[in-house]
């Protein structure tokens, strides 16, 4: 069964997890635009629901999550109580839900749904409780694999 809603962590699964800060203090990372063609592929083909969930608080993740079309919760250090109010919005069960994550902050979060998916570079823990480790690394096309992965998923 395909998952009904798919959240992602920011840094690290639609980043390479590094940043750049200028002398001013602004922050900046990369991205990369296959994801674009992968969430748009997700969520009109597939028809999936897509969240973006980061305890940053940078803008930057706004900004990117406004380019992708997708809501966002940001600054949220309780992933978990993020994760009951998708359940409670979409009416789901954690079973119906995909969780895209890459480090030991997303652990409890990712024990918690029915399917948990990581980067190639994700902590080796994460690694340890997914149904998939994809082949991409963060920042390298990780949503677009996903959707590829989708495409075949019973």
């Amino acid at each position: 069964m395909k998952p009904a809603l798919i959240i992602y962590d920011f840094d690290g699964v639609m980043t390479n997890n590094k940043v750049i800060v200028d002398q001013n203090g602004i922050e900046s990372v990369v991205c990369n635009r296959d994801d674009v063609w992968g969430v748009s592929m997700i969520r009109d083909a597939l028809k999936i629901h897509q969240f973006i969930l980061s305890s940053e608080s940078n803008p930057v993740v706004l900004q990117r999550a406004k380019k992708l079309n997708l809501s966002v919760f940001i600054g949220k250090i309780d992933k978990a109580e993020s994760l009951k109010a998708l359940i409670e919005k979409y009416e789901v069960v954690p079973e119906e839900i995909l969780y895209v994550g890459n480090g030991l902050n997303d652990l409890e979060i990712m024990s918690k749904v029915g399917y948990a998916v990581c980067p190639a570079d994700a902590h080796p823990e994460v690694q340890k409780i997914c149904c998939k480790v994809l082949k991409s690394k963060g920042g390298d096309g990780v949503v677009l694999e996903l959707y590829e992965l989708l495409l075949d998923w019973d």
